[in-house]
């Protein structure tokens, strides 16, 4: 369980890898807000969903994880229509829906953008064991900059939202690919 809390800075090469979870991890469920409004785990019914915590303002980890997934739905091809890529916000201070979806929409027509109430988010990350922290502003301006960090990790539910592996985001395309392919039809 320890490999659970992939710890921003602290991931070496030796721990990437994608870890079985089925019967670790709940199943998928969720309330939060997308760019057409409110998004529950009932939107990808069917649907293979790889889910990744994160904000748009990211300087390096979330752009390269949502880059490496969109590589990892080309390589699919027609079966990418199978999957959806949710980035999840852990900065719902800033991430909007919309700024959230603009994002996403840089990397992949398959990944949708989500956020919600501080408390919602918390209760999500709870739930899959995400640590995140927000660093307070140093002042009360309401465009001060803070700092965001997260732990890092893209979660794998399947059709019918159960929680089937966990991998570092330091993953190769080819192991994603390989973990991925069994689960589609």
């Amino acid at each position: 369980m320890a490999s659970l809390a992939l710890w921003v800075g602290c991931l070496g090469a030796a721990l990437a890898a994608v870890h079985p979870v089925r019967g670790f991890l709940p199943d998928l469920q969720f309330s939060l807000q997308g760019a057409g409004g409110a998004v529950t785990q009932q939107a990808f019914a069917g649907k293979v969903v790889l889910m990744f915590f994160g904000y748009a303002s990211c300087p390096d980890i979330c752009p390269t994880t949502m880059a490496q997934l969109a590589q990892v739905t080309e390589a699919l091809g027609p079966k990418a229509e199978q999957v959806r890529i949710l980035f999840v916000s852990v900065d719902p201070h800033r991430d909007t829906p919309d700024v959230l979806q603009a994002y996403v929409d840089q990397f992949d027509r398959h990944a949708i953008g989500l956020t919600g109430t501080e408390s919602a988010i918390a209760a999500l990350a709870r739930r899959y064991r995400v640590a995140y922290q927000i660093e307070k502003p140093e002042s009360n301006a309401p465009d001060a900059p803070y700092e965001v960090a997260h732990s890092r990790g893209i979660y794998a539910f399947d059709q019918q939202g159960k929680a089937v592996w966990l991998a570092s985001d330091g993953e190769s395309q080819e192991d994603l690919l390989a973990a991925i392919r069994p689960m589609l039809h």
